[in-house]
């Protein structure tokens, strides 16, 4: 049940780190907008609840078409830590609350990695967990990553260290992941695998190689 997240990319998508901004570090890709036309803050002020029922309806009809039932997932956080702060670590929430088989839960793995950029006092707290799509509480688990600037419901926790959760689909060898409620990125080892969702989402496409 376990992979280890480092050799997998090494074998299919050598040369990448598995951090945000997947699609500037592979040929095959697509970035894709959420919300294009909508604000997220209404004249008053408050939240508009309307483009977040839109971003989260492109998000999701984006993962059903990445992922069918049958495909193997590997699911992967990443949490980024101040070495300072190693004292007052969060609980990561992401496997607690949205993985529905309890028992493949034993099988996550877990481990620590250096954070390339100029603050040498980040590092990567990386969670990895093999499942499948019924495995996982993935509607919510999706309106959690898109909900990551704004205080609406679900969420990973607030504060600098919101986790960064990479699906990836080992069967296809496809990486979907949404950085906020602003896009996701969709990389792939094959152009045959991506162009379908490039033909269904062209109109929400914004780059695409």
């Amino acid at each position: 049940m376990t992979i280890d997240v480092e050799q997998y990319l090494n074998k299919a998508f050598p040369g990448l780190t598995l951090t945000p901004s997947l699609y500037q570090q592979w040929d095959i890709g697509i970035h894709v907008e959420f919300g294009a036309g909508f604000y997220q803050l209404k004249d008053n002020g408050h939240l508009n609840l309307a483009m977040f029922n839109y971003v989260y309806h492109q998000a999701l009809t984006i993962f059903n078409e990445i992922f069918s039932y049958s495909d193997e997932i590997l699911l992967v956080t990443n949490v980024y830590q101040y070495k300072l702060a190693e004292g007052k670590k969060n609980r990561i929430k992401v496997y607690d609350r949205y993985i529905k088989n309890k028992e493949i839960k034993f099988h996550l793995k877990q481990q620590t990695l250096p954070y390339v950029s100029d603050n040498e006092d980040i590092y990567i707290s990386r969670f990895a967990l093999k499942c499948h799509k019924q495995d996982i509480h993935y509607v919510s688990l999706i309106k959690a990553a898109c909900n990551e600037d704004f205080r609406l419901k679900p969420k990973f926790g607030s504060g600098y260290n919101y986790p960064d959760v990479f699906f990836i689909n080992l069967t296809k060898n496809v990486i979907f992941f949404i950085y906020d409620d602003r896009g996701c990125e969709i990389i792939a080892t094959n152009k045959e695998t991506i162009k379908p969702f490039d033909l269904k989402f062209r109109n929400w496409i914004v780059n695409r190689k």
